[in-house]
């Protein structure tokens, strides 16, 4: 079997600032399911989902968004919804989830018919902090198989692209991922970050001090980025990880925080020096890759269970509590055992 690869896929976010925004979302969405060719079916389901979702977000959230993207796998395509708040969140999923609980001013099927609708479902609450809500339809009647690394980006106030973005893949029991941002922000950044995407997806299964090389050679002609690329060996139990820039990266043992190092330098630019560096792993280790729009004082303490969930539910967690507005921001989450 050879590589299996993902790339950043195009987000678009919508901010729940007022209610227009609900019909907006929510046609967006269709557009995309139906580009998509997702069934009537669940073309109707999913704007269902979409409304239902935005409205409570404008009736009950915080900082309410909504995240609308693309995924695929080898032979699947479909829809991806995840919404964040940051508002009183729930204490008890358990009762939003049956039969006819709703919460004022929305379409009453409450979230027990939202997971029911979604072909992937996933929610995590925490009491005074906020709710992260993942709802997907896929085109074939399947369940997809579950992520071993999931990302986002967003970009940054008033851009309508970001400069940062991610990258997934995996052959055999090896897996590499990469975290890039793009110097600066808007259009030319994200070119530099496309084509590290590019790079990284088209080249060997080589090691990250390799690969980094080769896309320090390869995003000569762009503005240069900042860049991480880590492998995960489960085998051997450890990660490799090779970084130019302000990349941060973390593995999570538990209780157990570990900081990686990135050498200082931007990939495209000047002299480099390229060292990887390995670290030790658990098949229960979590590693946390983020650009400079987040802070690194993120901490997943406060949050009971979350280390343990899928990794979507952890990037968006802490991209909602750690980014900041005034640049792109870009959290990938990965587990050490696929």
């Amino acid at each position: 079997m050879g590589p299996v690869s993902s790339v950043t896929p195009v987000p678009s976010w919508f901010r729940f600032d007022e209610e227009s925004v609900v019909g907006a979302a929510r046609r967006y969405a269709v557009e995309v399911a139906q580009a998509l060719q997702l069934s009537e079916r669940k073309v109707a389901d999913l704007a269902i989902v979409v409304t239902e979702l935005g409205t409570n977000l404008i009736k009950h959230a915080t900082e309410g968004v909504l995240l609308v993207r693309p995924v695929r796998e080898v032979d699947n395509a479909g829809l991806e919804v995840v919404s964040v708040d940051a508002g009183p969140g729930i204490a008890d999923l358990t009762r939003f989830h049956r039969d006819g609980h709703t919460t004022a001013g929305s379409l009453g099927i409450g979230l027990g018919a939202v997971a029911r609708l979604a072909d992937r479902y996933d929610v995590y609450s925490t009491p005074g902090r906020g709710t992260v809500l993942i709802a997907q339809m896929w085109q074939q009647q399947k369940d997809p198989p579950s992520a071993w690394a999931e990302g986002l980006t967003r970009p940054m106030t008033g851009e309508h692209v970001t400069g940062d973005g991610y990258a997934i893949r995996r052959e055999g029991n090896r897996s590499q991922v990469l975290v890039c941002d793009g110097l600066g922000h808007g259009p030319l950044a994200a070119a530099a970050t496309q084509a590290a995407l590019h790079i990284f997806g088209s080249a060997p299964m080589e090691n990250p001090a390799a690969l980094v090389n080769r896309l320090h050679r390869g995003l000569s002609h762009t503005r240069g980025a900042a860049l991480l690329v880590a492998q995960i060996d489960p085998d051997e139990a450890l990660i490799r990880v090779c970084g130019l820039g302000n990349i941060a990266g973390t593995i999570l043992n538990g209780h157990e925080r570990r900081g990686v190092v990135s050498m200082p330098g931007i990939a495209g630019h000047g002299k480099a020096t390229i060292r990887e560096f390995e670290y030790p792993c658990t098949p229960h280790s979590l590693l946390v890759a983020h650009s400079d729009g987040v802070s690194d004082k993120w901490s997943l303490d406060g949050y009971p269970g979350l280390e343990s969930r899928s990794p979507l539910l952890i990037a968006a967690t802490v991209l909602r509590d750690a980014g900041v507005r005034r640049d792109d921001a870009c959290v990938l989450a990965a587990r050490t055992h696929p």
